[in-house]
């Protein structure tokens, strides 16, 4: 016979099963953060405070609530970082305000927090990736543009 709480333990460990078999990249750390060299496993897009979180909000609204992997800063400047594909930085002009981290001459870090625990001062603004799971660079570009760049 169902109980209340025999459902409710069947519940949460399909659950769990559900959120342990999406496979996530192997430069998100299973615990606290790391920072990863830009370029590598992924670019960056940088933009600081309220320009980050309208951006962010601009680009869920248009990808229906999933606009890839984002990270937060919740300290400071309060940056947000849009993590693109490898090297897809590179196919754009980024305006002033956007600081790019992709492949450089220099060494860019990105700071990564874990899925889940204490990863202050970053956090994952949407959610932690799946393998493969970007930001679209182009979508990213055009709502950059429009509102970083002054229309003549």
């Amino acid at each position: 016979m169902w109980t209340v709480s025999s459902w409710s333990r069947y519940a949460v460990a399909a659950m769990l099963v559900d959120m342990t078999s999406k496979k996530l990249p192997e430069w998100v750390p299973a615990s606290g953060l790391q920072l990863h060299l830009s370029g590598i496993h992924f670019d960056a897009i940088r933009l600081r405070g309220v320009r980050g979180e309208a951006a962010l909000h601009h680009l869920a609204t248009l990808t229906d609530g999933d606009p890839g992997p984002v990270v937060r800063e919740i300290a400071g400047a309060r940056w947000t970082y849009f993590l693109l594909a490898p090297g897809a930085s590179r196919d754009f002009d980024w305006p002033p305000g956007a600081k790019c981290f992709g492949p450089a001459a220099r060494d860019q870090y990105v700071g990564i927090p874990a899925p889940d625990g204490n990863t202050y001062p970053l956090s994952w603004r949407c959610r932690a990736p799946d393998a493969g799971d970007f930001v679209d660079a182009e979508l990213l570009h055009g709502v950059v543009m429009a509102q970083l760049v002054p229309e003549e």
